[in-house]
């Protein structure tokens, strides 16, 4: 199915203006709006996310999808942001969506995308459901993908620059600080939204145990669902193709 695509911009939490894109189905109205966010230092076409956005949208869904401050085509400086500012955009993009276009009925989350799409539905009381794929538990085992070495540059210096996925970027030590004093089972256990929360078994980057911890903590109405034998970039397109299918009709129970 032809997608209509819609690129805009907006402004972030820092004051950036950052990239989106809005994939819309390409015949009649959305049955809702849902609003997708990468994995940490990928971007808004990320395979993962352009093919689950492309699933949905063939499902009647309109996805929005953004590049976070410092990431991909936005603006900003990827040393200046950190988890809380992730989710400050993230409420941003939901604010613009609801002024232009629609409300998002449906946060979606992948890696620690969707440990920020939990932080940010407890800020966004109009969205209905929120899925995570991949995500961790504790916003601080992202610290994991960097060395030692480079941690204790970064907490001597108060500033480092590391390679995070074969790549440079600089990192401040308040982005350790911040991703250290989340507390996000308290936030997922106070939600009152449904949450649906799908991991690979055999995730080598982020353990599935981190789905369990985010399933306990969450409330009735809560699932999960397994997507066996993925990667954790969903590099597979069956998988990504599964995952869109199982969301769209999941979310179907809860929109209007």
């Amino acid at each position: 199915m032809n997608t209509d695509v819609t690129r805009t911009t907006f402004v972030g939490s820092q004051g950036d203006e950052l990239s989106a894109r809005l994939d819309m189905p390409a015949t009649g109205e959305p049955v809702a709006y849902a609003l997708f966010a990468h994995c940490f230092t990928c971007g808004k076409d990320i395979k993962a996310a352009s093919r689950i956005s492309a699933g949905l949208t063939e499902r009647g869904f309109a996805v929005l999808r953004f590049d976070f401050t410092g990431l991909g085509s936005s603006e900003g400086e990827f040393e200046n942001t950190n988890f809380s500012s992730n989710v400050g955009d993230l409420v941003a993009a939901a604010n613009m969506m609801t002024e232009r276009f629609s409300c998002p009925a449906v946060l979606i989350g992948h890696s620690l995308g969707g440990a920020a799409v939990l932080a940010a539905t407890a800020q966004l009381p109009d969205v209905r459901a929120t899925v995570t794929l991949g995500a961790p538990s504790d916003p601080g085992h992202v610290l994991h993908l960097f060395n030692d070495a480079d941690l204790e540059r970064v907490e001597t210096d108060g500033r480092a620059e590391v390679k995070l996925a074969g790549r440079p970027f600089a990192v401040q030590k308040q982005f350790l600080t911040d991703v250290c004093e989340q507390n996000l089972p308290s936030i997922i256990s106070e939600l009152g939204r449904p949450v649906l929360v799908m991991h690979s078994p055999i995730d080598n980057t982020v353990g599935i145990d981190n789905a369990a911890d985010i399933y306990q903590a969450a409330r009735h109405p809560k699932s999960f669902v397994s997507i066996d034998g993925a990667d954790h970039m969903l590099s597979n397109p069956d998988d990504a193709h599964f995952a869109s299918e199982i969301i769209a009709a999941w979310a179907a129970r809860y929109i209007d």
